[in-house]
């Protein structure tokens, strides 16, 4: 297998919320989390190289390549089946920077296991997982069906009736010091509860802020509520499966 292609979705922080600081860690919190899958999702195409890592970016400009998450979590797993062969990855960036969606997560989980496909397979899932870890530890749901001791609480599938459960659940405590420094964050909040979703929600630690609404014609009225001339909008789906893993390519 020389190429594969690899989709990296994007996530919404059902709730989210802040924890204890580890005793011994390095900085990180104890989080409590669940996450829904969406159809917005970027795409790798990662190709066997002689040696090396060159990224492509179809997209907005990610910033120096050696910073990127899917060239380190790349780099990861070549160190860790001997550097036999190199790769080069094409990015096709989807999902917003910077949103609190996961895009930079889910396309290191991507990259990990593109790279592993093309090595054969030969890093089992547990040290992929380890490997994430390292990196920052972000994207354990993409890497590994069991949580981390650094990772989600899993909540019995009754938690997750309909939205309305969900959002008893709690929020995300990233709320109140989010929109206390970006008002205009708030304002959004706001503006799109007033719009009649189920839910609504801070993208994680931001910038972008998420509603989800009972059908497709409530959610174009809330487009044509809202505008774009303050904010960019953008529709897309929940996902009810997993994400499917590398596709071999020609």
């Amino acid at each position: 297998m020389d190429a594969v292609r690899v989709a990296a979705h994007a996530k919404l922080n059902l709730l989210l919320r802040i924890l204890a600081r580890e005793a011994h860690g390095r900085g990180y919190h104890q989080i409590e989390t669940a996450f829904a899958l969406l159809e917005l999702a970027d795409e790798l195409v990662v190709r066997r190289a002689e040696s090396g890592i060159a990224l492509t970016v179809h997209g907005p400009d990610l910033g120096p390549p050696q910073a990127n998450l899917a060239v380190r979590a790349a780099q990861a797993v070549l160190e860790a089946t001997g550097g036999r062969f190199g790769v080069t990855i094409e990015l096709t960036k989807r999902i917003p920077a910077r949103a609190g969606l996961g895009g930079g997560s889910s396309d290191a989980a991507a990259a990990l296991h593109a790279v592993n496909a093309l090595a054969g397979n030969v890093v089992p899932r547990y040290e992929l997982l380890q490997l994430g870890v390292r990196l920052g530890d972000r994207w354990w749901d993409e890497l590994y069906p069991e949580p981390a001791a650094r990772g989600p609480v899993v909540l019995d599938a009754g938690a997750f009736t309909g939205w309305g459960s969900v959002g008893r659940l709690g929020g995300n405590d990233f709320e109140i010091p989010v929109f206390g420094k970006h008002p205009a964050l708030r304002d959004l909040y706001e503006r799109l509860a007033q719009t009649h979703p189920l839910w609504v929600r801070l993208c994680g630690s931001g910038s972008a802020v998420a509603a989800v609404y009972a059908n497709d014609r409530l959610r174009d009225d809330a487009r044509l509520v809202l505008g774009e001339k303050h904010q960019q909008l953008m529709s897309t789906l929940t996902r009810a499966t997993a994400a499917p893993g590398p596709e071999p390519l020609p």
